[in-house]
């Protein structure tokens, strides 16, 4: 564990991140443990699956206090129970994959994200920001 404080760096890299642009930290994660840890694609991929529960509730809080956000709670919990059923399928399916396998599915999704991101980005430009408008930009 000589290398804790790097552990701690990738977790406060991963948390802005997260917060800043709202996705999953295993954006981020999954590679660094991956790659900048040595812990293979699977063991990384839960690994990062573990350190988002506390990093999302803390922005999620930070959100739902925000008074220039809406946060729809019923919305939410209906997308979570279908994220949990969700992540039990995927789980079970992860588990019978090679892992070189896995790093190219997953180098693809990063990739092809990014891209829709970015296209969408240039496509939908909103005139002006305003408060909770972000909606209507998507």
């Amino acid at each position: 564990m000589e290398q804790w404080y790097l552990y701690i760096l990738a977790g406060i890299a991963a948390g802005v991140i997260s917060s800043m642009f709202g996705v999953g930290a295993g954006i981020l994660l999954v590679p660094v443990l991956a790659i900048g840890f040595a812990f293979g694609q699977k063991s990384a991929q839960g690994m990062a699956l573990f350190i988002m529960i506390p990093m999302a509730l803390a922005g999620a809080v930070r959100y739902y206090l925000n008074p220039d956000i809406s946060i729809n709670l019923p919305v939410c919990g209906m997308v979570a129970v279908g994220g949990v059923l969700g992540a039990i399928i995927g789980s079970g399916i992860v588990f019978n994959i090679p892992a070189v396998i896995l790093k190219r599915m997953f180098a693809c999704f990063i990739i092809l994200v990014g891209i829709n991101i970015l296209v969408k980005s240039f496509l939908n430009r909103p005139s002006k920001e305003i408060p909770n408008a972000e909606h209507q930009a998507e």
